[in-house]
């Protein structure tokens, strides 16, 4: 967009190269100066003329923008950047399934793994055999570190009066 600039940058607001995944900063005329009665928050987010979004991403080779999810959502398994967001689409591209919501668990060593809560089309089909079904059916189609652990089937997931997913809550169940 003219007028602004992009960059993916690591923990410390380097530039990082294509198709690494780092935080998204953006550089232009109408970007918030500060927050409202939030230094703390101005001095992490407002660093040296850019906004730092606490958006994960990554540039792909002909240069677009790929949203992996939010910063704290973002989980780093076996040291490797997992998007909760890419394991959500893989899942309800099942029959079976309505809607995900993916968030970190630790698993018997304490290592952060990724744990799936999902509503299904039809409540009565939760089982141990779809339970299984899901987790091969997300392994066929991503990284096999990035599929869950853990399948906890739901009536609902907690969201906001304006349909945003709690993960907090998830996390704290």
């Amino acid at each position: 967009m003219p007028g602004y600039e992009g960059r993916i940058v690591d923990a410390q607001g380097n530039e990082i190269p294509d198709g690494e995944i780092g935080e998204l900063a953006i550089k232009g005329e109408s970007t918030a100066a500060y927050y409202w009665n939030k230094p703390e928050k101005t001095a992490a987010a407002m660093r040296d003329g850019w906004f730092h979004t606490g958006d994960t991403c990554y540039r792909d080779e002909d240069g677009f923008y790929v949203f992996c999810g939010r910063d704290s959502d973002m989980l780093k398994v076996g040291g490797i950047w997992v998007s909760p967001v890419e394991v959500e689409s893989a899942l309800i591209e099942h029959s079976a399934v309505l809607e995900a919501a993916v968030t970190g668990a630790p698993d018997d060593e304490q290592l952060i793994k990724p744990k799936a809560f999902v509503v299904l089309k039809e409540p009565k089909d939760a089982s141990p055999e779809l339970e299984h079904e899901l987790r091969e059916f997300i392994r066929t189609r991503l990284a096999p570190f990035k599929y869950p652990r853990w399948i906890e089937f739901m009536d609902e997931l907690p969201k906001t009066s304006s349909g945003k997913i709690q993960r907090f809550r998830l996390r704290s169940m």
